[in-house]
């Protein structure tokens, strides 16, 4: 979260001003923070928050208008309620007046340390006050030629509630006690557009998407789904030429907010002209419904997509004692000819921290969920920052509430995340050596995970279902093998409370596809932590007493 990675201001004042809490600009993110990011395993920063949207920062002298707190939340607003598509926020600039020309050297400092560089692209909803003061000359913004006398038409960029004006949603207070110029309980929209989330009411509920305004895509919501893609609609025009300008400032990808809320056929007409741009750039998606995985990789064109609902979802209650290991292998096998393609993670911006009472209380505890998440597939794999030190998101931030998330609508310094940044340096001095430790995990898995060959690209075999059906360990242990060449590494993890003495055999079958000769002898040393070794027997098995939440990745010799 760009906005809070290098804010050094510890102050945490519950709905506190930027004056008061201070915030994170582009320029702190200096070669340091960047070459200490690669040395860890890391290939992509995704910088998030970075396109302008609306906030309650006055910026009007340096002509952006003041935007209504009664349509954003929290004092430094959502990232993802865009105001201009065509300009960055001014909260992460040090020179305002000069903002792009610093986001196109953070661009740069993270090219020349070899990393490449991810931005958010929201494309199903903008900011009730969305208005691009930077759109380049001959741009029509959007909703600019709408017909507002209809609640829906191909070629308007939003949809309405003809006669109807907006209303704010009852008792919303984004600022608590606070006052504000433009906090009166009352925003002047008419006809009212519909929100971000699909809500058709001029009068949406305070949990609902109400700050920000649903774009329509040729896609006739109230009339079965109907679509209307020819001509091609006005509002694929403009986003896909608001993708191809952010391309043409050398970004190398795009997480795309809430994808599957956007027709695929959009996807499948813009992503082949933005790659004309740049063949390598990437195309993430946010995406929920695992019945459109297969559609969105092959109709859609997206590179990668959010691994949510079934592989974090699944690892998140095995932490927390409320799922089986046997889960995993299905998920697997149902995602077998898109392994590449997913995306995988235990923290983002949307969820509790690990180390939160929310999730798992204690980041060791994660560690087995973490290494499976690295090594199961040939995916990628994501981390959020302050995640390899164990922050806990803990406080009532303002608008955020005591969640176990970090908040991403007010102000705020990340603590544990404040110790590995040092006042600028980036070195991790100030870090505890607990927190040391755990940061060394990361790197290292994260580096075996992006060079081993076995995990790069190697096979897959499960050891699990068949170690619990010969009652050799229980469903609150897992075992996998990934083998490519001469590289054969079998993965265990536990996701049991207390020590337990278990068993681990590898079929004769699995151990003859993995290049391994039955009847001679092997010994497998761990290469996470570098302290166990174990040898096979006769029956191609070991015996181990697994510690609390441990983890392994044993290379077979």
């Amino acid at each position: 979260m760009t906005r809070l990675f290098g804010n050094k201001n510890t102050t945490n004042k519950p709905y506190g001003t930027i004056e008061e809490n201070g915030v994170g600009k582009f320029n702190d993110i200096n070669p340091a923070a960047l070459r200490s990011l690669k040395t860890m395993g890391i290939t992509h920063v995704w910088y998030t928050g970075v396109i302008e949207h609306a906030v309650l920062t006055d910026y009007t002298k340096y002509g952006i208008a003041l935007d209504d707190a009664d349509v954003v939340k929290g004092r430094a607003g959502s990232p993802y309620a865009i105001k201009d598509y065509y300009d960055v926020n001014p909260d992460l600039a040090n020179d305002v007046g000069n903002r792009m020309t610093e986001f196109e050297h953070l661009v740069d400092r993270t090219h020349a340390e070899g990393l490449k560089v991810i931005i958010d692209f929201v494309p199903n909803h903008v900011a009730r006050s969305y208005k691009s003061d930077k759109k380049p000359a001959g741009v029509k913004d959007l909703g600019e030629t709408d017909d507002k006398n209809v609640a829906f038409s191909a070629s308007n960029n939003f949809y309405y509630l003809p006669g109807q004006s907006f209303h704010v949603p009852a008792g919303y207070k984004p600022l608590g006690p606070n006052a504000f110029p433009t906090l009166d309980g009352k925003y002047d929209e008419t006809p009212a557009k519909v929100t971000g989330n699909d809500q058709f009411t001029a009068s949406p509920g305070v949990n609902e998407w109400f700050e920000t305004v649903k774009l329509n895509y040729g896609v006739d919501i109230q009339n079965g789904r109907r679509t209307f893609f020819d001509p091609v609609p006005d509002t694929w025009v403009k986003m896909k030429d608001i993708l191809v300008f952010w391309a043409n400032k050398k970004v190398d990808g795009f997480r795309c907010d809430m994808a599957e809320m956007v027709p695929v056929e959009f996807w499948n007409w813009a992503i082949p002209q933005v790659k004309e741009v740049n063949k390598d750039i990437v195309f993430i998606a946010e995406i929920y419904n695992p019945a459109q995985y297969n559609n969105y990789i092959n109709n859609g064109q997206f590179d990668y997509l959010y691994d949510k609902v079934q592989l974090y979802d699944t690892l998140r209650l095995l932490v927390r004692g409320e799922r089986s290991t046997a889960d995993i292998h299905a998920i697997y096998q149902t995602q077998e000819n898109i392994h590449p393609n997913m995306l995988h993670f235990l923290e983002n911006h949307d969820e509790q921290r690990i180390a939160s009472p929310f999730f798992a209380g204690d980041p060791w505890k994660a560690i087995p969920a973490m290494v499976i998440s690295a090594t199961l597939d040939n995916g990628p794999v994501m981390i959020y920052f302050g995640q390899e030190v164990g922050e806990a998101g803990a406080g009532a931030e303002g608008f955020s509430s005591e969640d176990g998330r970090t908040t991403i609508f007010d102000y705020w310094g990340v603590p544990q995340h404040q110790k590995w940044m040092n006042g600028g340096k980036f070195d991790g001095d100030s870090l505890s050596m607990e927190q040391k430790q755990l940061r060394s995990f990361y790197s290292d898995l994260l580096t075996l995970s992006s060079k081993n060959p076995a995990l790069v690209d190697g096979e897959y075999a499960d050891l699990t279902a068949s170690n619990i059906a010969a009652g050799n360990f229980t469903d609150k242990v897992h075992a996998f093998m990934r083998f490519a060449g001469e590289e054969r590494l079998l993965i265990l993890t536990s996701f049991n409370a207390a020590p337990l003495p278990v068993k681990v055999q590898v079929p004769k079958d699995i151990f003859t596809r993995a290049g391994l000769d039955p009847a001679a002898n092997y010994i497998a040393r761990d290469l996470l932590w570098r302290e166990a070794e174990v040898g096979f027997d006769q029956n191609l098995a070991f015996q181990l007493t697994l510690k609390p939440y441990s983890s392994f990745i044993f290379k077979i010799k």
